[in-house]
């Protein structure tokens, strides 16, 4: 892994600097990133507009990380710009992450698209993505994650976080933490670029089931009412809020013409144009198996408030997650929700040993049983359902693994 973004200039502008060639929208964060992303691009598209999307990790393919219009870019495409980009990235001995950030760019630009929503990869200031002017910068969320590269205080993170800032352009977010948001106050501040806090106070959540949630969001000095959003979580009424907040700042600076009627067809159909997977979502009915891609304490606990919500008192659970994690807390969090646990083992190097997760839930004195691989795991959990809805979660690479086993398909990782 290697930070700084001397590399991925070099790369652009061996492609002709196609970041300065499409107009974007900025978005880095603990948790969220990829939902409120996804949410920005659905409504851009449903109003019309040509959205290229650029998200990480994928779940299944690689082709998922770059979209336009929900529809991921060909494996032609794929193909063309690799043969492109090739020469240059053994040149300067570019990072894999350098190499699909800068194909992201150049495809965007060729397809000159209308508007490109991009989330960082990790982090936010040095990150290979942090070389855009953005139209908006949204800061989803700030927690304790990744702390081995971006520090272990919190304000540090939102140090980090706060890098893609740029000045005079506008910074959303929708972070809690009293130290992140003076973090981003001082920056905004320094950068002379508006700070825009979403506030409880703006959100009125009516209704959640497992279809989605509907509620009340203030934005634009009005009131939408009965917004309807096809996904689950009571998490997902915060992203919502940004996500309108973005999309009503992208209209005030750059004269998009985006109504409430766009913006409602967005969210109520977020999976259909972004391509979005595996948020609280469910892949099959019976029995009920649902996925998400909760991979830190903050967005389990979030998850585990939703299950609440939702009236799921004990769940089956496939687990696993990466090396890197604070695997103890999560499993805390996980609890009091969990009838059984099924520990698994992702195929990738960064993945836990399942052995080890075994041993911290039989020290909870959780009902576990381990698995050397995600396929035998969650066939297990669904063959001993005995009518209890089975969560696969912890990580993308256990949801993508479980998505393809459940179709039938092969999973090829790849430890990026």
């Amino acid at each position: 892994m290697k930070f700084g973004l001397n590399g991925i200039r070099t790369l652009l502008r061996f492609l002709d600097n196609p970041e300065k060639q499409f107009l974007s929208v900025h978005i880095a964060g603990t948790n969220g990133k990829g939902s409120t992303a996804s949410m920005i691009a659905s409504i851009f598209t449903a109003a019309g507009y040509k959205t290229g999307l650029f998200t990480s990790p994928h779940l299944v393919s690689f082709n998922e990380r770059i979209r336009i219009n929900g529809k991921p870019i060909s494996a032609r495409a794929v193909t063309k710009l690799t043969s492109i980009v090739r020469p240059e990235v053994k040149k300067n001995n570019s990072t894999f992450f350098e190499a699909v950030t800068a194909m992201a760019f150049k495809h965007f630009a060729d397809s000159k698209v209308d508007i490109a929503v991009i989330e960082t990869g990790l982090g936010g200031r040095l990150d290979a993505t942090n070389v855009l002017k953005p139209l908006v910068s949204v800061i989803t969320t700030i927690g304790l994650d990744h702390t081995y590269i971006l520090g272990s205080k919190i304000t540090d993170i939102a140090y980090e976080k706060g890098g893609i800032i740029k000045r005079g352009v506008p910074c959303i977010t929708g972070t809690r933490s009293g130290k992140s948001i003076s973090v981003l106050r001082t920056i905004c501040k320094k950068k002379k670029s508006r700070f825009i806090r979403v506030r409880s106070s703006e959100i009125r959540l009516k209704k959640i089931t497992l279809d989605g949630i509907t509620g009340n969001f203030f934005a634009a000095g009005r009131w939408m009412k009965n917004v309807k959003v096809s996904l689950t979580g009571e998490h997902q009424a915060l992203n919502t809020s940004m996500a309108v907040k973005t999309v009503e700042e992208v209209v005030r600076r750059e004269g998009f013409k985006i109504g409430e009627e766009s913006i409602k067809k967005g969210l109520g159909n977020i999976c259909k144009y972004s391509g979005l997977q595996a948020r609280l979502s469910v892949l099959q009915k019976k029995p009920l198996v649902l996925a998400d891609v909760g991979h830190n304490p903050e967005a389990i606990s979030s998850l585990c408030r939703s299950l609440r919500r939702l009236k799921f008192k004990k769940l089956n659970i496939v687990f696993g997650l990466m090396q890197d994690k604070d695997y103890r807390q999560i499993l805390r969090i996980l609890k009091p929700v969990t009838h059984t646990f099924f520990a698994v083992q992702a195929k990738t190097e960064r993945s836990r040993n399942a052995a080890e997760l075994a041993e911290e839930l039989r020290r909870l004195k959780v009902p576990v049983k381990e698995f050397i691989n995600v396929k035998h795991g969650l066939k297990e959990a669904i063959r001993q359902s005995d009518g209890l809805p089975v969560l696969i979660t912890g990580s993308h690479f256990v949801v993508g693994e479980a998505i393809t086993s459940l179709k039938n398909e092969k999973y090829l990782t790849i430890n990026q």
